[in-house]
């Protein structure tokens, strides 16, 4: 694939509570439903699929859930500040296989340097925010968390610098103290398992 732009998502999990009405684009509606999906270390991230209502009558909760799409941004201009918010936008539904699938493969340029840290632990993380061009003029920007080795490889390169990964879309819940007290909040991130050469198929 020698494509420099590449947003391709495949998810399987469980459809977690009942959809909630999102938006109405081009007279279609749009719905906004949770997948939950089990990670090998037990847990399970919860992400937030973007469903078209002609595809409702394949979400049936409790039950696996194959999805292909893209990873999307757009910011929320409801409220103080913009907040960017994070769903998958699902092309297609399929009843699941039963098995867990969490994979995001990712091509486009960053848009500013990585922010290089260590943990407490003395582990290496690099943060970095993604911007992938979708076909009609708009972009993606998707905040992406590399760790170990990674880190250490793409914490040097600039903004412009085309860059392409595999990954995995995770969910992290944090407390952020507001003027009415602290609240739980969920982050959306990719996490990058491997990068990848601009023209390599994963």
């Amino acid at each position: 694939m020698t494509n420099q732009t590449r947003n391709e998502v495949l998810l399987e999990g469980i459809p977690v509570g009942a959809p909630e009405p999102s938006h109405e684009n081009h007279g279609q509606l749009f719905y906004r439903q949770i997948l939950e999906v089990p990670r090998l270390s037990g847990t399970a991230d919860r992400l937030p699929l973007l469903v078209r209502q002609t595809q409702l009558p394949l979400l049936k909760e409790g039950v696996p859930l194959r999805v292909e799409g893209q990873l999307r941004s757009f910011n929320n201009r409801s409220g103080p500040g913009r907040r960017l918010v994070l769903t998958v936008y699902a092309r297609s539904l399929q009843p699941g296989l039963g098995e867990p699938v969490n994979r995001i493969l990712l091509a486009g340029t960053l848009c500013k340097p990585p922010i290089y840290r260590r943990t407490p632990l003395g582990r290496s993380i690099s943060d970095l925010i993604l911007a992938v061009p979708r076909s009609y003029g708009r972009a993606d920007y998707l905040p992406v968390i590399a760790w170990g080795q990674v880190a250490s490889q793409v914490c040097t390169l600039e903004a412009g610098a085309p860059l392409s990964l595999e990954g995995r879309v995770q969910s992290r819940v944090y407390r952020k103290v507001t003027e009415t007290g602290p609240e739980e909040r969920t982050a959306y991130e990719v996490s990058v398992m491997r990068l990848l050469e601009m023209d390599e198929e994963a």
